[in-house]
């Protein structure tokens, strides 16, 4: 049978592309932390020690994720101490079932809470919850509570050193991991434009891809930019890290570019209908950009192997040739289609130019071209967890959706345990196991995971039955368990379904070299699994619920005043010029990520229950308005930066006043403000902006006598652009307060 060459082309790149992934050396790393332990147990008849041991580096583990090296060590050392500790008391927690199950469910509150801290602080509140489940396991049976709280806390040093020796041998595996991710993600948000160019009835598919993309391209920069920059703080300044750290910021420039769209779709797709052949050109442009960065991209570690490719030039250089044409074919002073045209066609230039600076950036090690960010500067663009005592205190109440997810598993784990006891579960624990892994703050992700581990742990089952009715050979059941959980940990990330059958399997391969009942042991697990993701799903659904509706509210305030910053640097750089400051930097990298958050938001609201999804056209429309007004912003200070403009008007400065006004008010309304009952202009948008700036461009008398000087041409595109963009932006500030009048929260 012959696989089609691009469906099998696809499968051997995705296949690089895992074996290549931080996640595959995570998980052998993982494997040997686990099976080292053991092995060392068994020839020195000490198994229960080296299963400890192993315990102690799989309570570590989950904190090893990607970041630097300083906040990884520090996390997986917080984890190993909480696991002592819980460890420590669990181990004494074997009295009264009266005073069992309130303990317990005290227990998993106060541990589950700690992830009010963020998201490393939530992994170290995971290795805590499973330090507790497993302290009802016999795996370490006949010792002391103590004797086992030090083996883990050997185990835990132990991964620990490992994850710093990895470190070592392999110190850029991350940084070239996550850049080469950045250029897949950047080059997947260009061909999603280029689509968008084409499309003219229906682009709400194409746009929510483009959300999707985007939201996973902000989410990798924070991750690449505390690599870099956390990295530079603590080895000084290298060439390696200098050249990495310019093509990070060519990339966060690029998005910035990809984002801007300098005319609506509207005005586009009336200019292309006319003349195909320039939609086709400017799409192919787009099309050749992406490709050309899936090439650095797949030759990230061997720059010189990247062959050189005339396509994007090709484009470049026709495009050029047709609006030379269009513009010689036009007698008027002012084409508003041809200036279009050039402000497309800049907008497209400069991506060329970051394509260029990067491969050159890749191929020329010479170091004075390097430059580099100040300290105090480098600092302000990593986001800083706030660990301070009085975080508990503020979200300790039912509006804070971890607080109520601490109290719905502490309650959830209680019935859950007195289940397992009720019918004499075998393995108890296991329904408890299943309920930390799963349960989730939102419905929507528990949902999710309790279906995919349900229908992932049936396969496994299914599969182990398989194989152990063709072998009963212990030999293959251990490599089968070694292979099967280092596949598993691999996939946690990427693939939770198939991360569950292997996980799975791993599990019962386990049991199946230190019991005989192999069959048992599979049936166990399927039942307990299904009564933990049952109970999961359902104590989300009626214990203390924390719908997205509820945090809507904040996610858009928080969407909207990131925009309204941003434009105030814009406006400040507009009227100052000169370099570009760092907080505009910050603004900027501010108002990508609270976009990003209200796309997921949004997305999580769609795996809602129906009847918990109110006013959700309401609540697209608005992400999609605040996304369109972002990608103004873009266009307008991507042109502000790139191009030599004249002093901002008066005009410009009295718009944008009244854009920020507009947008203040929208805040006050989701602030629940009593006094941001303002009073609607009489006035439409239209007239606000007309009376301001006129029907159309003037032009004085020097710039119409010689309309052949390039000057004018410039004042001319800078003009319309600018005078586009603020019209845009006017009339969506202006719909955004109306909008969220009309929405009930």
């Amino acid at each position: 049978m012959k696989f089609p060459k691009n469906i099998l082309g696809t499968t051997l790149k995705d296949l690089s592309e895992y074996f290549n992934s931080t996640d595959f050396s995570k998980a052998i790393l993982l494997g040997i932390a686990l099976t080292v332990p053991i092995i060392v147990g068994v020839k020195l008849d000490a198994l229960p020690i080296g299963i400890t041991v192993t315990v102690g580096a799989m309570l570590a583990s989950p904190s090893d994720v990607s970041g630097s090296i300083r906040h990884k060590i520090t996390g997986i050392l917080f984890a190993t101490l909480l696991a002592m500790i819980v460890s420590l008391v669990g181990g004494y927690l074997h009295f009264s079932p009266w005073l069992l199950f309130p303990v317990l469910g005290i227990l998993m509150f106060c541990i589950s809470y700690l992830a009010i801290y963020g998201f490393r602080a939530s992994l170290i509140s995971f290795s805590g919850l499973l330090a507790l489940v497993l302290s009802f396991s016999n795996v370490s049976s006949g010792m002391q509570p103590y004797e086992r709280m030090l083996l883990i806390g050997i185990g835990g040093l132990w991964y620990a050193a490992l994850s710093l020796l990895r470190h070592f041998i392999f110190p850029k595996a991350a940084t070239e991991y996550y850049l080469s991710k950045t250029l897949k993600l950047t080059a997947d948000y260009l061909r999603t434009r280029g689509e968008l160019v084409a499309e003219t009835t229906d682009r709400t598919d194409l746009l929510k891809k483009l959300l999707s993309t985007q939201t996973e391209l902000t989410t990798t920069h924070e991750t690449l930019r505390d690599i870099l920059i956390s990295s530079r703080k603590d080895s000084g300044k290298s060439d390696y890290e200098g050249k990495r750290m310019l093509i990070f910021v060519q990339l966060v420039d690029m998005l910035e570019l990809a984002m801007a769209n300098p005319v609506n779709y509207s005005k586009t797709d009336e200019l292309f209908k006319k003349k195909p052949e320039q939609l086709t050109d400017f799409q192919g442009l787009l099309f050749a950009m992406s490709s050309r960065l899936n090439a650095i991209a797949a030759n990230l570690p061997t720059p010189k192997k990247l062959r050189d490719n005339n396509n994007i030039e090709e484009f470049h250089q026709r495009i050029k040739q047709e609006i030379t044409e269009f513009a010689s074919d036009g007698n008027e002073t002012f084409n508003e289609n041809l200036v279009m045209l050039k402000n497309l066609f800049k907008y497209q230039k400069e991506q060329i130019k970051k394509i260029e600076k990067i491969e050159w950036l890749l191929k020329n090690p010479a170091q004075r071209e390097i430059s580099s960010l100040k300290k105090e500067d480098s600092r302000r663009f990593l986001t800083k967890q706030n660990y301070d005592i009085e975080i508990l205190v503020e979200n300790f109440n039912l509006r804070s959706p971890i607080f109520k997810h601490s109290l719905r598993l502490g309650a959830m784990t209680m019935i859950g345990y007195g289940v397992g006891m009720l019918f004499s579960v075998q393995n108890p624990y296991w329904i408890l196991l299943t309920l930390i892994v799963i349960m989730r703050p939102t419905f929507g992700l528990t949902k999710t995971r309790s279906k995919e581990r349900t229908i992932g742990t049936l396969i496994g089952g299914a599969l182990a039955v398989g194989i152990v009715l063709l072998t009963q050979n212990t030999t293959v059941y251990g490599i089968l368990a070694i292979v099967s959980l280092v596949i598993a940990f691999s996939m946690v990330q990427r693939n939770y379904k198939a991360a569950a059958t292997f996980i799975t399997l791993s599990v019962v391969f386990i049991y199946a070299l230190l019991r005989p009942d192999i069959f048992n042991v599979i049936q166990y697990r399927v039942t307990d699994t299904l009564i933990g993701a049952g109970l999961a799903t359902l104590g989300n659904l009626l214990l203390w619920p924390a719908w997205e509706i509820h945090g809507m509210q904040k996610t858009l305030l928080e969407t909207i005043k990131a925009n309204r910053i941003y434009l105030e640097e814009i406006i400040g750089f507009y009227n100052k010029k000169g370099s570009v400051p760092s907080q505009y930097k910050v603004a900027r990298k501010k108002a990508f990520l609270e976009m990003s958050d209200l796309s997921a938001a949004f997305q999580r609201m769609t795996q809602e229950p129906k009847s918990k999804q109110q006013n959700l056209d309401k609540f697209y429309e608005i992400a999609m308005l605040n996304h369109t007004f972002l990608s103004s912003l873009a266009s307008l200070s991507t042109y502000i930066l790139n191009n030599p403009t004249t002093p901002a008007s008066e005009n410009f400065n009295k718009v944008s006043s009244k854009i920020i006004e507009n947008l203040l008010d929208a805040e006050s309304i989701l602030k629940a403000d009593s006094s941001s009952e303002t009073v609607e202009s009489e006035m439409d948008t239209e007239d606000i902006f007309e009376a301001t700036f006129g029907k159309k461009i003037i032009f004085s008398e020097d710039d119409r006598t010689n309309p052949k000087e390039d000057d004018f041409h410039l004042k001319i595109e800078e003009a319309h652009l600018v005078r586009e963009q603020l019209k845009w932006l006017l009339a969506m500030s202006e719909k955004m307060p109306k909008l969220l009048r009309e929405t009930v929260f």
